[in-house]
C-alpha cells in the first residue's frame, strides 16, 4: 500500500492544475506506474474500507459480456448508475468489448476472454496474450469510453502476471477499484490455466485527483498503512470455466482497514 500512498502523495504535491470533462478540476500527472507482488497478498486497500463485493460483482459483469445492468441491481452494486441509459444498459462498454469486440453493425464478434485464456494455454510464453476495451469502432458512441483500456499476461517461472493500462485514473476513488479489479482478474485467469500468481503491474496515462477530493486524500494519507496486513484471496475448486464464475467462489479473506473515507463521484 505503500505504493498507492506515495502516487497520491506525489499527485497531490505535484499535480497540475487542470480543467476536465466533468467541470470539476484535477491535479494531474502523466506517465506513472506501480508494481505489485501477487504472492505478497491481495492488494486491497487498508487505510479505507474498500468494497470487495462492488468490486468482485463488476468484474464477474463484464466476464459474463453483459452491457444491461440488472446483474449489479441485483447485487446492490450502484458503481455504473450514473452511466445507465432508459433501459438500464450501458452500450460498448467492457463487458461488450471483452466478450463481443466488433464494430457497429457487424455480426461477428471477437471474445477476447477466452481467446487469451486460450491463448495462455496453449502457449504460455507468447507475447500476444492481450485485450483491448478501446474500440474505435464504437468508442464514441459507448456510454463511458473505456479508462481501463488495454491489458496483458505475461508467463514465466510458472507465474501469470498482468500488466493493465489506465488513460484516465481518478486516483481516490477509482484507482483502489482498479488495482483490486485486476489482481482479482490475475488470480482468476491463472487459477484457470494452472499458474500461480506473479506481478501486477499499474501503468496510468492522467493520474488525477480531483480538487474535490483534496481533503478526503489527506486524511486517508494521514493513515498508517502498515497497520493491517493485506487479505488473501481464496477461489472455490469446482470453478472450471470464467463463463461459470460467481461472487460464491471467491472468499476475501482476513480484510481489515480503516474506516471508509466518502466523496463524490465525478461525472
Amino acid at each position: 500500500m505503500k505504493q498507492y500512498h506515495d502516487l497520491l502523495q506525489k499527485v497531490l504535491s505535484e499535480g497540475i492544475e487542470s480543467s476536465d470533462r466533468t467541470g470539476t478540476g484535477t491535479l494531474s500527472l502523466f506517465g506513472e506506474k506501480m508494481e505489485f507482488d501477487l504472492s505478497e497478498g491481495f492488494p486491497l486497500l487498508t487505510t479505507k474500507h474498500v468494497s470487495f463485493k462492488n468490486i468482485a460483482t463488476e468484474l464477474i459483469w463484464f466476464l459474463k459480456g453483459d452491457t444491461n445492468a440488472k446483474y449489479l441491481d441485483d447485487m446492490n452494486n450502484t458503481i455504473w448508475k450514473e452511466w445507465t441509459n432508459d433501459e438500464n444498459d450501458l452500450p460498448h462498454t467492457y463487458a461488450k468489448q471483452w466478450r463481443h469486440f466488433g464494430g457497429l453493425d457487424s455480426n461477428y464478434t471477437v471474445d477476447q476472454i477466452a481467446n487469451v485464456i486460450k491463448s495462455i494455454k496453449d502457449n504460455p510464453y507468447g507475447r500476444r496474450h492481450i485485450v483491448s476495451a478501446w474500440n474505435p469502432l464504437t468508442v464514441e458512441h459507448a456510454a463511458l469510453p473505456p479508462c481501463h483500456m488495454f491489458f496483458q499476461f505475461y508467463v514465466r517461472d510458472d507465474k501469470l502476471s498482468l500488466l493493465f493500462y489506465m488513460r484516465s485514473n481518478d486516483m481516490f476513488l477509482g484507482n483502489p477499484y482498479n488495482i483490486a479489479s485486476y489482481a482479482l482478474l490475475a488470480h482468476l485467469v491463472a487459477f484457470l490455466t494452472g499458474f500461480q500468481v506473479g506481478k501486477l503491474v499499474y501503468m496510468c496515462g492522467d493520474c488525477h485527483l480531483y480538487t474535490n477530493h483534496i481533503e478526503q486524500a489527506k486524511e486517508l494519507l494521514s493513515r498508517d498503512y502498515n497497520k493491517y496486513k493485506l487479505p488473501t484471496l481464496s477461489i472455490r475448486d469446482d470453478l472450471d470455466s470464467i463463463d461459470d464464475i460467481e461472487l460464491f467462489h471467491l472468499k476475501l479473506n482476513d480484510y481489515a482497514s480503516y474506516p471508509s473515507i466518502t466523496a463524490d463521484v465525478a461525472v
